[in-house]
């Protein structure tokens, strides 16, 4: 079971414990062996650069071709970079890493961090749903990176609201940051979205 704590900007949205790590796709590696050579105190295998195959068949083939002294190698992950867990498991590489490293690729880093935040946020299964519908449902929400609530508060107000100079500085910018992220904004890492 999964401890639920309330998000400090609005009490009422909860949020995992378990925050998913800031991961870059493009750069994702595995160093793969098999369970035969590490149960016969081996650890050969290579690191292999996931953005070198372009999709799931063509990794495991090179999988494959690199264990080609065994008859059917059964792979064993022995270490990765740049996955999210929900992808990748010992023995497992989901379907959906490849479609998802596509989708992302239009991203910038940032948007990219912001990305997993967002996903964790909502509890996205990025192993099972669309990869496009998941980016298109992120760059929907996605506000940006602020330094603080009452920071993007003060950046609404410009873009929006056309207030003389003199009244801006009158303006309580603290409390409509409250009053914009009690119901329709939540912020996490610095990172901006609009509630769905």
């Amino acid at each position: 079971m999964k401890l639920q704590l309330p998000y400090l900007s609005n009490p009422h949205k909860f949020k995992n414990t378990e925050v998913m790590e800031a991961v870059t796709l493009s750069e994702a590696r595995v160093y793969v062996g098999t369970y035969n050579k590490y149960n016969n105190g081996s650890l050969f295998g290579k690191w292999l650069d996931l953005s070198d195959y372009s999709d799931k068949d063509e990794f495991l083939e090179a999988c494959r071709e690199l264990h080609k002294d065994e008859e059917d190698p059964e792979l064993m992950f022995q270490d990765i970079e740049n996955i999210p867990e929900a992808l990748i498991s010992e023995s497992w590489l989901s379907d959906k890493f490849f479609e998802l490293r596509d989708a992302i690729e239009k991203l910038s880093e940032t948007e990219q961090e912001a990305f997993f935040v967002w996903c964790d946020h909502h509890n996205s299964d990025i192993s099972e749903e669309d990869a496009d519908d998941l980016v298109s449902s992120f760059e929907d929400e996605y506000q940006g990176e602020y330094k603080d609530e009452e920071d993007y508060a003060y950046e609404i107000v410009e873009e929006c609201y056309d207030l003389p100079e003199f009244a801006k500085t009158y303006f309580d910018y603290s409390a409509f940051a409250r009053d914009l992220f009690m119901t329709d904004y939540w912020m996490d890492n610095g990172f901006v979205f609009r509630c769905a």
